[in-house]
């Protein structure tokens, strides 16, 4: 048997083969971006987008990597991956880049495209030029829900940037990311400067958060068919309908009329927008009226495949309308299988009027005063309201919409009869929920009617009730935050108002206000100011934001910035009278308004 010699090796040689046998791994940031609507863009037009993303690399992203320490690992065609040694400057270079891209970002033909960028800290493995990992994964996993135009970063992030960057950073809680046993805590970066530019200002708004798995969709505008732009309000009222009865579901989370229309005249990508709103399903349809004729179809689509669940087309008359509204929402209730109880099973349903010429005025009237918030549109919707409640006497939506407008009237200082308003709005809330108890909106408008008469045991109950209605509609919840704060319940406040933007990620800029107004009533100012300071920048002409700002700058002994934002009140309304406020505002407990003003009187305010 011949003998068989072994070379013995030297301890570095040996070194150097463990080495290779064993994976490269290290310790580092990783950035990962991908741009915002990008397939869409490509089948839009191919050469344009082409030329908006040789711009952005050329003179945005790729330039400043060198600045900050980044290495750019590669490239994916709608996005790149980069590695940074520091949290901090990957962070930094993040914010740099989307300012840039926010204030100048646009391409050759003037159009911009918007990042999502999500950062993490975290092992990678090294193969070659290429980085794979957890720490890779994570980042690509929580860049998916960042907003666009946003930073999105893990907890590990957070920790080691939070004092070092003069930056603002908004909780998103935990997520659950694909293929990780544990949720990740996320947190957003919200900008100190604003951003330019429509899309872009989404980048400050909160990140959502979504129980993995939970029922959820999203009703996105139906399309009118009709050939007549004049006829929007139509398709719009019957979206608005079906969501309103989906809110009524206690176990299926419905995305509010507000973020769903952001997406309305636009080419949806169905995937694309079911992430940007964490839902799993999103319906989309249409609407084409004619006559007495009305063909609405609907398809309900799972976000994240894209393949439809279910589709339906219905020809019917016009009178018909609620009835097909009606088996929609059954459809989606059966095909998600959502548990009803029995109450919710007769609460769905609208309460339709025997007439369709009211249910059409009603429909105007509702979109007059979504688009045109002023008084001669308001004063021309209250007409068509009363002539749609003329019609059908028993009309609920007719009654609701009286009741609204005039409350409209009576806190925007429109009215020449401020007490006859208020008054009216209650009378017209009540009579709509004589007419139909189980109806949210107008327990919602009885509520605030009694909020404006300062009879708050029963706006407090009138507005717990409608939330038992329809638990899942973002308007009431901020309604009842809002009323809460004049409660003294400000814990509960910031609950109902944090669910509210949860539902309504692109929620109005009155409900930062009430976020300020509740954290300023539980004397944490700094959370306040951030709310209130973001308030004026998306509203610059509130006189209202501006006041609980200044005093909370009293109260954090912020002297010459409170001074400064009093002057800037008296420069947008020179009228302004903390008299009349103490008169109008319905705290309950004294003390809260006395709180406010001792943050003016710190300040020296008002002179």
């Amino acid at each position: 048997m011949p003998v068989v010699r072994y070379r013995k090796e030297s301890y570095e040689e040996g070194a150097e083969r463990v080495n290779q046998l064993r994976l490269q791994r290290r310790l580092a940031a990783i950035l990962m971006a991908d741009i915002v609507g990008y397939s869409r863009m490509m089948r839009a037009d191919e050469a344009a987008t082409l030329a908006r993303l040789t711009h952005l690399q050329r003179d945005i992203i790729n330039p400043r990597l060198p600045e900050f320490g980044g290495r750019l690992v590669k490239s994916t065609g709608d996005g790149f991956l980069a590695e940074f040694h520091s949290a901090v400057d990957a962070v930094q270079y993040a914010v740099d880049v989307q300012r840039e891209i926010a204030a100048n970002g646009g391409g050759p033909d003037g159009e911009r495209m918007y990042l999502r960028i999500g950062i993490n800290v975290g092992d990678v493995v090294v193969e070659g030029d290429d980085l794979f990992g957890d720490g890779v994964n994570v980042a690509a996993r929580i860049e998916g829900i960042a907003q666009p135009g946003g930073i999105c970063i893990s907890a590990t992030v957070y920790d080691q940037v939070k004092d070092k960057l003069d930056l603002d950073f908004e909780d998103g809680g935990l997520r659950e990311v694909k293929n990780l046993a544990e949720p990740v805590r996320t947190f957003s970066v919200r900008f100190g400067e604003p951003a330019t530019g429509g899309e872009a200002e989404v980048a400050v708004r909160p990140a959502r958060q979504v129980i993995a798995e939970a029922p959820s969709i999203a009703v996105l505008p139906f399309d009118n068919m009709s050939g007549d732009a004049d006829q929007d309000y139509f398709s719009d009222g019957i979206t608005e309908d079906i969501i309103t009865d989906l809110s009524k579901i206690s176990s299926l989370m419905v995305i509010a009329r507000n973020s769903s229309f952001t997406y309305k005249g636009r080419a949806v990508d169905v995937k694309q927008a079911a992430r940007e709103l964490g839902v799993r399903h999103v319906l989309e349809g249409s609407v084409r009226k004619a006559g007495n004729r009305v063909r609405v179809t609907a398809q309900l689509i799972d976000g994240r495949t894209g393949a439809h669940v279910w589709a339906e087309r219905y020809d019917r008359v016009l009178e018909d309308i609620f009835a097909i509204q009606d088996e929609i929402t059954m459809s989606i209730v059966g095909e998600l299988k959502v548990r009803l109880d029995l109450k919710e099973k007769d609460r769905l349903g609208s309460t339709p009027s025997a007439n369709v010429e009211a249910y059409d005025l009603v429909l105007r009237g509702r979109e007059m005063i979504m688009n045109n918030l002023d008084r001669v549109h308001m004063e021309t919707a209250m007409a068509m309201f009363e002539r749609a409640r003329e019609i059908d006497p028993r009309f609920v939506s007719a009654h609701v919409g009286l009741a609204f407008s005039n409350i409209m009237a009576y806190t925007n200082g429109w009215s020449d009869s401020p007490d006859a308003s208020i008054d009216c709005a209650l009378q017209m809330a009540r009579r709509a929920v004589e007419l139909d108890a189980n109806d949210p909106l107008a327990r919602r408008a009885l509520a605030v009617a009694l909020l404006w008469k300062r009879d708050m045991e029963a706006c407090c109950k009138e507005i717990n009730r409608a939330t038992m209605l329809a638990p899942n509609d973002a308007e009431l919840l901020a309604t009842r935050g809002n009323i809460l704060v004049y409660m003294h319940d400000h814990d509960a406040a910031v609950e109902n108002l944090e669910r509210a933007v949860r539902l309504d990620p692109r929620y109005p800029d009155m409900w930062l206000h009430f976020l300020g107004h509740a954290y300023f009533m539980k004397r944490d100012y700094e959370t306040a100011a951030r709310y209130l300071r973001e308030r004026i920048r998306r509203q610059p002409n509130t006189d209202l934001s501006r006041t609980l700002l200044a005093s909370a700058y009293g109260h954090l002994g912020r002297i010459e910035e409170a001074r400064k934002l009093w002057e800037e009140v008296l420069a947008v309304n020179p009228g302004y009278s903390l008299e009349q406020k103490a008169r109008v505002l319905p705290y309950k407990n004294p003390s809260d308004w006395d709180h406010f003003v001792e943050g003016l009187a710190k300040a020296g305010l008002p002179k």
